[in-house]
């Protein structure tokens, strides 16, 4: 199959290139060696695909670990202005917030996804407001209470009418894109197990 991809591809002048060139698998497929014109194509276990690490587990923890890290540094690059009480929520919602929630949309979150992204997004807030972790617990200052203070949007909220807006632009295709071909298929033996579905 790849060799045909890579005579297609060479029909119109395009070619793969093998140095950039990982292939990845899950626990059902036995080992055997991947080549293409005789060079042997490297395994890998997770990769970036736009903008989104995957892997073959759809373990979401280091993924999460990479938002925080773009969305500290998207906060650092608007730090000194976000002091101002009133650009403070104009700047962080479209700065920090599409930083820390790209992709989200195509992710099935699970609860302790969203503690996750609520702690991410917490202290950003907390740094926002020059309230340390420490002094909120002391003072008996409640989450909600800096949230009214800093009004920006909740993370987890804004993740969640992002699924509902993609899920309305899927169901609305008509030209038989593979968006929603993947997402309207089912497996042939697929058959439903008789126990509860995992808590999303």
């Amino acid at each position: 199959m790849l060799d045909d991809f890579d005579k297609a591809c060479g029909t119109i002048g395009l070619r793969i290139n093998l140095t950039k060139t990982m292939f990845m698998k899950n626990g059902l497929v036995s080992y055997a060696p991947f080549t293409l014109s005789g060079t042997n194509i490297p395994e890998c276990s997770s990769y970036i695909y736009l903008g989104r690490e995957i892997n073959v587990m759809n373990d979401l923890a280091t993924e999460l670990s990479r938002k925080k890290r773009a969305a500290w540094g998207a906060f650092k690059s608007i730090e000194d202005v976000v002091k101002n009480t009133r650009l403070r929520a104009h700047l962080f919602d479209p700065t920090v917030l599409p930083v820390l929630t790209h992709a989200l949309e195509t992710w099935s979150l699970r609860k302790q996804d969203e503690r996750s992204l609520s702690v991410i997004e917490r202290a950003v807030e907390r740094t926002m407001l020059g309230a340390p972790r420490v002094t909120p617990v002391r003072d008996g200052i409640r989450s909600s209470d800096l949230r009214q203070r800093s009004k920006i949007k909740g993370a987890v909220l804004y993740a969640k009418q992002s699924m509902i807006s993609r899920a309305g632009h899927v169901m609305r295709m008509n030209d038989n894109r593979w968006t929603g071909a993947v997402s309207d298929w089912i497996s042939r033996d697929f058959k439903r197990t008789a126990v509860r579905p995992p808590t999303r």
